[in-house]
C-alpha cells in the first residue's frame, strides 16, 4: 500500500487525512524535527497559516531527501495548494512563489497581512475565511495525492491552485521554472565561447519576407498557454484599446520598478495581441540576464583588450555627470563594471560589453548610462533577431538624427507607393481622427530605409503632434510601422494635454521637467511646441515619390545573405555590429531567440531631456554633410537644444 505522509496538524491538515484515509497508508507529523519519513511515498505540507521561511526549509529539507512533495497553505483569505516538486525535476515551490509574488503581494490593499508578515514572519488566517473554504483545499489537495501515487497527470505540476476562502472561487494558474532559482535552477556561467555566433543559412517565408517562420497565429495558443497568466504568468492583464484608429492590444508583466508594459499595433486584435505577447517577451528577456550568469567584472583598464570602450556607445557631458543628484558615475578606465560577453562581427570574436548596456534595467557594479531597449528584437532564429534588432538601432538613429541636427528631410508622397493598405491608413487617420499623415525620409548613410511619420491634428481639440519611426527594407512597411506606432498613441495624449494642459505647457520653457518616456510625446501634443518643427514642416518643397527616394532592393531567398549584407554596409561604413544573445530559457522552450544589438556611433535613444547621451558620437556632426544637408560639419552649439518628441 501507498503511504503517504501528512505533515502539518491544522484544519487543512486534518481534512486532507480524512479524505486520504482508507486509500493509503497516512503518516501525521508535525514538522521535520524527527527527521523526514523516507518511507512515504509523497509528503504533504499542509499549514493552516503561511509562514515563507517555513516552506523554503521545506524546498531545502525534501530536495536532500529526494522525495517529492505538496505544500498546502492558507495566507489570510486565500488558499494555495501546489506545486507538485518532484526530485530532480525544475520547478518548485520557491518558483511558483517568485512567479506569484513578482507583482507585489495577494492581498489588495489590507496591510493587515503584510504587517504581520513583516513583524513576524506569518500570515495568519483571516476569522472571516470560511470553514468550508478550508474544506475545499482538503479536496484538492487529495485529489492531487491520488493523481501522483496513481500515476495519473498531477495538475499541479508546475501549477498551483489559488482559492478564495470568502467566495469559494478556484482558479488553477501555470507557471514557468525559474532558471534563477537557487533550488531547481542552474543557469550557465557566462563565457566567451558561448557569446560565439555562427550564421546558418535561414530561408526566409518568401522573397518579401524577413521572418523565416511565422510568428503569428501558429503561436497564439502557445504563447497564451506559456507565458499569459494574471498571477502567475511572465505576461500578466490584456488591454484592448477600442477607441484607438487601429487595433491596439497591450500586456504588463511586474518588475521590480513596477509594470512594464508591451503593445502590439495593426488592423486586427488578433495579430496585435501575439504581437504584444511576442515584445513582452522580448523586453523580459532584455530587462536583465537571465540566461546566464554574469561572471566577469572589472575595470576598461584590465579588459580593453577583449572590451568595448564604453565611450564608443555614447557618454553624458561633464556637466551633466556634476548636476545635483545626477543618478549616474562619470566613466573613467578604472570604473568597475559587470561585463557581459557579446559578439563582434567586426571583429570576428567575442567581446565584453558593460552589462548595464547589454540589459536596461541591469544593477551591479557603477552605473554610467541609462540604456534603454534600444537594438532588443526577437525572432525565430538568432540570425532573424539580429536582424530585427539592427533595423531598431537605425530606425532610432534615423530619428534622432533628424532631429538633433535639424536635417530637411524630404517628405514623402503616400500615395505615390502605389499601395492601397497604406492609402487606407492614411485616410482612415484624416476621416475618423481628423490627423494628417505626413512621412518623410530619414535613411541615412547605412542606406535602410527609414521613415518618420508626423501625425499633425487638424482639429480644435486633442494632441496637436504625435510622431514615430519605422526602418525596413521595404520602405512602405517601415511607413506603415511608423503611422501604426504614432497613432497609438493620439488617445492617450489627447487624454493627458486635456488633463494636465498647464503642467505639459511648463516643460516648454523648463526641458528638465521632460523626464520620461511619455513626457517626450506630451511636450509636443502642446500646439505652441509645432514651432520647433519648422526645419520640417516648413518646407515648400513638393512631396517626393516612394520610387524616387528609395533604392530597388535586392531580393533574397535566405535570411542570412540580407543579415550579412546589412553587417557588411556598416563595417564599410566603420561601424562594429556587436550582438548580446539574451535569450531566457522560458523563452528558447519554444524555438525563439532574444538578442541586443548595439551599434557603437549611432545614437542611443534616452529618455528625459537631462540624459541624453551624445559625448563621443562624432558621427552626429559628420553625417549631416555626408547626406548632403550642412556645408561644413555640425558644432555643438548647432544642434536642437529641445527634447526629442519620440514615443
Amino acid at each position: 500500500m501507498s503511504a503517504v505522509a501528512i505533515v502539518g496538524d491544522g484544519q487543512l491538515a486534518d481534512c486532507a487525512g480524512e479524505n486520504l484515509a482508507g486509500e493509503c497508508a497516512v503518516i501525521r507529523l508535525t514538522g521535520f524535527e524527527e527527521g523526514v519519513p523516507l518511507e512515504a511515498d509523497l509528503i504533504l505540507l499542509l499549514k493552516d497559516e503561511w509562514r515563507p521561511e517555513e516552506y523554503e526549509e521545506a524546498e531545502r529539507t525534501l530536495r536532500q531527501a529526494g522525495v517529492p512533495w505538496i505544500g498546502g497553505y492558507v495566507a489570510f483569505d486565500k488558499g494555495v495548494v501546489g506545486p507538485l516538486v518532484t526530485p530532480g525535476k525544475p520547478g518548485c515551490s520557491q518558483c511558483a512563489d517568485a512567479r506569484r509574488l513578482a507583482a507585489g503581494h495577494d492581498f489588495g490593499d489590507n496591510r493587515e497581512p503584510l504587517m504581520s508578515l513583516f513583524a513576524h514572519g506569518v500570515v495568519p488566517r483571516d476569522p472571516a475565511a470560511s470553514d468550508w473554504g478550508i474544506l475545499q483545499m482538503g479536496f484538492l489537495v487529495a485529489r492531487e495525492a491520488r493523481n501522483v501515487l496513481t500515476g495519473a497527470p498531477a495538475r499541479t505540476d508546475e501549477a498551483v491552485y489559488r482559492i478564495d476562502l470568502k467566495t469559494l472561487e478556484s482558479t488553477r494558474h501555470r507557471f514557468l521554472p525559474n532558471p534563477q532559482c537557487p533550488y531547481c535552477g542552474g543557469l550557465p556561467e557566462d563565457s566567451p565561447e558561448g557569446a560565439r555566433i555562427e550564421m546558418q543559412p535561414r530561408p526566409k517565408l518568401d522573397a518579401d519576407s524577413y521572418r523565416v517562420r511565422p510568428l503569428g497565429r501558429e503561436l497564439t495558443d502557445a504563447l497564451a498557454a506559456d507565458y499569459l497568466d494574471e498571477r502567475t504568468g511572465i505576461l500578466r492583464g490584456k488591454y484592448l484599446d477600442l477607441d484607438s484608429t487601429f487595433a491596439n492590444v497591450s500586456f504588463w508583466q511586474p518588475t521590480l520598478t513596477g509594470p512594464e508594459w508591451s503593445g502590439g499595433r495593426g488592423h486586427s486584435y488578433e495579430q496585435s495581441g501575439y504581437t504584444a505577447m511576442l515584445e513582452g517577451l522580448e523586453r523580459y528577456c532584455s530587462l536583465t540576464a537571465r540566461g546566464k550568469r554574469t561572471a566577469v567584472a572589472g575595470s576598461y583598464r584590465q579588459f580593453a583588450d577583449r572590451a568595448l570602450d564604453p565611450r564608443k556607445a555614447g557618454l553624458y557631458e561633464a556637466e551633466q555627470y556634476e548636476q545635483p543628484d545626477f543618478p549616474y558615475e562619470p566613466f573613467d578606465d578604472d570604473l568597475v563594471l559587470n561585463w557581459v560577453w557579446g559578439y563582434s562581427f567586426g571583429k570576428g570574436r567575442p567581446i565584453l560589453v558593460p552589462e548595464q548596456l547589454a540589459y536596461y534595467t541591469a544593477s551591479g557594479g557603477e552605473s554610467f548610462v541609462m540604456e534603454s531597449s534600444n537594438g532588443c528584437a526577437l525572432g525565430s532564429s538568432l540570425e532573424e533577431a539580429i536582424f530585427h534588432g539592427i533595423l531598431e538601432a537605425a530606425e532610432r538613429d534615423s530619428f534622432l538624427m533628424t532631429w538633433y541636427a535639424r536635417l530637411p528631410i524630404p517628405r514623402l508622397d503616400p500615395e505615390s507607393a502605389g499601395d492601397p493598405e497604406l492609402s487606407h491608413m492614411v485616410n482612415r487617420l484624416r476621416a475618423t481622427e481628423g490627423y494628417e499623415t505626413l512621412l518623410f525620409n530619414a535613411t541615412t548613410e547605412n542606406r535602410i530605409p527609414a521613415v518618420v511619420a508626423v501625425l499633425r491634428n487638424t482639429r480644435p481639440t486633442g494632441a496637436n503632434l504625435v510622431c514615430s519611426a519605422g526602418a525596413h527594407p521595404d520602405p512602405v512597411r517601415a511607413a506603415k510601422g511608423a503611422i501604426c506606432e504614432a497613432a497609438g498613441h493620439v488617445g492617450y495624449l489627447s487624454e493627458r494635454l486635456k488633463r494636465e494642459r498647464d503642467e505639459i505647457a511648463l516643460m516648454l520653457d523648463d526641458p528638465s521637467l521632460v523626464g520620461t518616456m511619455e513626457d517626450h510625446a506630451a511636450l509636443y501634443s502642446h500646439p505652441q511646441a509645432e514651432e520647433r518643427f519648422a526645419f520640417l514642416l516648413k518646407s515648400s518643397a513638393p512631396p517626393r515619390a516612394f520610387g524616387e527616394q528609395f533604392e530597388r532592393r535586392k531580393r533574397s531567398a535566405d535570411l542570412t545573405d540580407d543579415l550579412k549584407s546589412t553587417i557588411a554596409v556598416f563595417r564599410e561604413l566603420g561601424l562594429d555590429v556587436i550582438v548580446v544573445d539574451q535569450t531566457a530559457p522560458e523563452i528558447a522552450r519554444i524555438g525563439l531567440h532574444v538578442v541586443k544589438v548595439l551599434i557603437p556611433g549611432l545614437l542611443p535613444m534616452t529618455f528625459g531631456h537631462q540624459l541624453r547621451r551624445l559625448n563621443g558620437l562624432e558621427r552626429l556632426y559628420r553625417i549631416p554633410t555626408v547626406l548632403g544637408f550642412a556645408k561644413q560639419p555640425l558644432t555643438a552649439g548647432r544642434l536642437n537644444p529641445y527634447p526629442h518628441p519620440f514615443f
